[in-house]
């Protein structure tokens, strides 16, 4: 593995820190009057989610560690695991539900997802950014309502409440965008 020295560390690299996996959250550069500059580094554990705050100065080496990236396809949950399969050697793997956060209700049958792996550990998931999915419950239609900056709350198939705007109605299909779970456009 690369080691790379203190003042390299950007945001997002995954760094083998105390035993750990840690990925770098903020990096603040500090230069005081007095004494050598370091870089301050919030870091956030990968596998239990606990942060730390580590000061590595330019002289420090620190192991910067490569995650796998895996498409995944999704074919049941059980237990609390979610099982995936990859589509190249049909190896199935299973991950814990939590590894999706919040956005776990976007997580549809057959969807494709991508898995990061630390040699054979799956550490984390992300979802396709843009999700279809139906309206189940919203306030009907109102006509000469103006669109300009109003929207309405709206429930989902999968029961996640979002605002959507005025002219969408129930029963329709929207695309939903996973990142900032808010509506993107219609279907």
């Amino acid at each position: 593995m690369p080691k790379i020295n203190g003042n390299e560390i950007r945001p997002g690299n995954i760094l083998e820190h105390n035993g750990g996996l840690w990925a770098a959250v903020k990096v603040d550069h500090v230069k005081p009057g007095k004494g050598g500059a370091f870089a301050q580094v919030e870091m956030k554990n990968l596998r239990n989610g606990s942060k730390l705050n580590e000061r590595f100065r330019s002289a420090d080496k620190v192991e910067r560690v490569r995650l796998e990236q895996k498409d995944q396809q999704f074919l049941y949950e059980n237990d609390g695991m979610l099982v995936f399969m990859d589509a190249e050697t049909y190896e199935q793997v299973e991950v814990p539900a939590d590894i999706l956060g919040d956005r776990r209700p976007f997580l549809q049958d057959g969807m494709t997802v991508v898995v990061e792996f630390h040699e054979s550990e799956a550490l984390s998931a992300s979802l396709p950014q843009k999700v279809v999915c139906k309206i189940v419950e919203t306030e009907p239609v109102v006509k000469g309502q103006t669109a300009a900056n109003s929207f309405k709350p709206a429930i989902l198939d999968n029961g996640v409440k979002i605002m959507v705007p005025p002219f969408v109605g129930q029963d329709e299909d929207v695309v939903v965008n996973t990142e900032t779970m808010e509506y993107s456009e219609r279907a």
